[in-house]
């Protein structure tokens, strides 16, 4: 089976990123195509190089498909009712097949099961499994073994357990096998280090009812009782499946460089801890009833921004690592010839002003740690508030971490604003001390200052940045975080303006490419979660009947299995982006509370002042 060959540049069967449903055990997870191919899977958690990335490649970076060996008439697909199970079924001349797909909650190691049962007649199947460690450029050894086998490279190994019959071809592995009616046949793929012994034998019949009862239990935790139940619940599980459990970190998306435009340059490294977004995240789950992970989410934002203010970086590893240096895996071909595929994220040296906001904000609202005290989230909390008071004048590159030259956004300061007020009544309700007197004056004169500069009369709108005649989707925010009632003449015609001059082709831009230098040439697709704050938007300043027509138009772009990309591209009818995307979910579930009477913005100390 170790026989060296040249690697081909076969391009992969052409499986779109809709195409793909997600498993996971919450350390890490896989991507399976509706062709029973798993493309995607970083091991042993979100942030190691993968063993299978032709999602960015070509089948000799790595992959595992189970498939009927003939022809397939139709093929569908689903999680199994509230859980990261994926049931698919292949239907053939000969019979029908269920190929089910699951990552058990992790003990001591990794797991891919796949078990394949037969539902009618009789069906040859073939497995073709392709092990290529460090993002698809390391051909590991492989041996067998008398269940399976075991391949290794350095430190990694993976060994494969089944009953089936395994034969090497050229540089994989190969099995062919008949399935009657109610036969199984299983497979178990597992993570190690190549310097322990390998690990037990699974039943997986025994580890299939623990994920289960796992993801059965943690969604009915959920404490949502509006419409749109079942995208929201699948979203509610996606993020849960984005979260590194030991840590409590919450990572934007679990693949690397998928375009955001075919064939551009837009290609980012998504594995990663945004304070954004994880700040997004925690809210939401909060809002569920997902107490749990709001503390757990609140130790890892305490550890991983402990230390110096100045020192606040927007983007961390899952533990809180605060090294990530972008490189570009040059052997990757990219999805679809889109390159470079980049590996680290350069935006962690940014500054991004809004992240303060975002922080202070989720800290105001998550539950104390109150086994956990190494960190004070009080003492974080004011020195971020006082640093802040030093530095909101300070131009940033933002919410969109543009690689131009840093502006005066408009969203960071209100972002900044946000931090301020949030702080200031943390103060007033616990009596924590902290200069107080010196926040509100900052917090007013931010709050001045950008109604002042940010707002456009002409445009009847805030704009992108101060002095600019250009608009941004972000701030669609500003009545969202309460800077402003949503019933103000200024959020509304806000509101108005980007529908009217950032929609294209019924989604919501995040700006003009064409006129802004973010530093970048490409285009890019429409990115979902601006569209579903626009909903948000419409339905709280009374067009209700616009924001659900909008909402039911964005959730019918959901695949088969309720997940969502970053970005849509309208002209090609397809989604674009890391995938599945946290910031869609987000902005789904935050929509769909607002949607139900179940969540309103919280106005601000300066609104009240003002009125």
């Amino acid at each position: 089976m170790a026989e060296q060959k040249e690697m081909s540049t076969k391009p992969l069967h052409g499986s779109l990123i809709e195409d793909y449903s997600m498993i996971g055990d919450c350390e890490t997870a896989a991507l399976v195509s509706r062709e029973g191919s798993i493309d995607w899977l970083c091991w042993p958690n979100f942030a190691s190089p993968a063993c299978f990335a032709a999602l960015l490649g070509t089948r000799d970076h790595g992959f595992w498909k189970i498939a009927p060996a003939g022809e397939v008439k139709a093929t569908r697909r689903q999680y199994r009712a509230h859980t990261l199970i994926v049931e698919t079924t292949f239907e053939t001349e000969e019979g029908e097949v269920c190929l089910i797909d699951f990552m058990p909650p992790r003990d001591e190691h990794s797991h891919v099961v796949r078990m394949v049962r037969g539902v009618r007649g009789s069906v040859a199947m073939q497995m073709d499994l392709t092990i290529r460690f460090d993002y698809g450029r390391t051909i590991p050894w492989v041996t067998s073994l008398e269940d399976g086998l075991r391949a290794v490279a350095g430190s990694d190994m993976v060994t494969l357990r089944t009953k089936a019959q395994l034969r090497g071809v050229g540089m994989s592995t190969l099995s062919e096998f008949t399935v009657n009616k109610g036969e199984t046949m299983s497979f178990t793929l597992t993570n190690s280090s190549s310097m322990a012994e390998a690990p037990p034998v699974l039943s997986a019949d025994t580890v299939l009812d623990e994920t289960e009862s796992f993801w059965k239990e943690w969604s009915g935790r959920s404490t949502y009782d509006g419409p749109y139940a079942q995208p929201v619940e699948r979203s509610l599980m996606t993020l849960k499946a984005l979260t590194y459990r030991p840590s409590g970190g919450i990572i934007a998306a679990v693949t690397t460089s998928l375009p955001e435009k075919i064939g551009g340059e837009r290609n980012w490294d998504y594995r990663y801890c945004w304070l954004r977004d994880t700040a997004f995240t925690l809210l939401v789950l909060m809002q569920a009833g997902y107490v749990d992970e709001a503390v757990e989410w609140r130790k890892w934002l305490l550890r991983a921004i402990a230390g110096a203010p100045e020192q606040v970086q927007t983007i961390y590893g899952i533990c809180g690592e605060r090294q990530i240096v972008e490189w570009e895996a040059k052997w990757l071909p990219g999805y679809e010839g889109s390159r470079p595929v980049r590996i680290g994220n350069a935006a962690v040296d940014q500054f991004q002003l809004d992240v303060f906001g975002e922080v202070v904000a989720a800290l105001y609202r998550t539950p104390e740690a109150g086994d956990d005290l190494r960190v004070s989230a009080t003492s974080v909390q004011a020195a971020l508030v006082n640093h802040l008071c030093k530095i909101w004048t300070e131009p940033d590159e933002g919410i969109w971490e543009t690689r131009g030259e840093p502006q005066h956004f408009t969203h960071s300061k209100v972002m900044a604003w946000l931090a301020l007020d949030r702080a200031i009544k943390h103060y007033e309700k616990f009596d924590g001390g902290g200069d107080v007197e010196r926040w509100r004056i900052n917090r007013d004169m931010i709050h001045d200052e950008v109604c002042e500069k940010g707002f456009d009369k002409e445009l009847n709108s805030f704009v992108q940045a101060y002095g600019s005649k250009e608009l941004d989707a972000s701030c669609l925010r500003i009545g969202l975080v309460g800077f402003l009632p949503m019933d103000d003449p200024r959020i509304v015609g806000t509101s108005e303006a980007i529908e009217k001059r950032l929609m294209k082709d019924g989604f919501v831009q995040r700006y003009d490419t064409g006129k802004m230098d973010d530093g970048l040439g490409s285009t890019e697709g429409a990115f979902l979660a601006c569209s579903f704050w626009l909903v948000t938007n419409l339905w709280l300043i009374g067009r209700k009947d616009d924001a659900k027509a909008m909402f039911d138009r964005l959730l019918a772009l959901q695949n088969d299995v309720g997940l969502l990309s970053e970005e849509y591209d309208a002209g090609e009818k397809r989604m674009v982006g890391n995938f599945p995307q946290a910031l869609s979910h987000i902005a789904l579930v935050h929509a769909a509370f607002a949607m139900s009477g179940l969540w309103k913005p919280e106005p601000g100390s300066t609104v009240e002042r003002l009125k």
